[in-house]
């Protein structure tokens, strides 16, 4: 938060692992808790930081598709496309599936309904409908 380690954002690695941190550690550190979303702009910062510099590029399979969650995790209607086209690259179809799922999610509501209760947000009767669905959240 404080900065420290923006250095790390000089290199393909380094930038993966600021991603994971700001995306993947806070998701699961503050699970149920509005801080589990709240470095998902710095996520997005940095990976689209790294689609500019190429560093993207330079990364293997699996590590693409953790620089891509922040995009997945996005409530931003472009972020969502950017990030199906970005799991359709990597071929495997069941990345592209979950990236799919989330983008619909997006066009239907606008925001995850899932997140609603964890960020203070009334959820519509359309998206208490939908969170009782099987498989509605993930």
């Amino acid at each position: 938060e404080a900065g420290e380690l923006l250095h790390w954002t000089e290199s393909a690695r380094g930038s993966l692992a600021l991603i994971l941190l700001f995306d993947q550690f806070t998701r699961n550190m503050f699970r149920d808790s509005p801080r589990a979303f709240a470095a998902d702009g710095k996520a997005r910062e940095i990976a689209r930081h790294m689609l500019s510099r190429g560093f993207y590029d330079e990364l293997n399979a699996v590590q693409k598709q953790f620089a891509a969650l922040p995009f997945e995790h996005s409530e931003d209607m472009d972020d969502q496309k950017l990030s199906v086209k970005l799991f359709a690259e990597l071929g495997s179809d069941e990345a592209l599936d979950y990236a799919q799922r989330h983008l619909e999610i997006i066009e239907k509501f606008g925001r995850f309904p899932h997140r609603n209760e964890q960020l203070g947000r009334e959820s519509t009767k359309e998206e208490e409908a939908f969170l009782k669905t099987p498989n509605s959240s993930f």
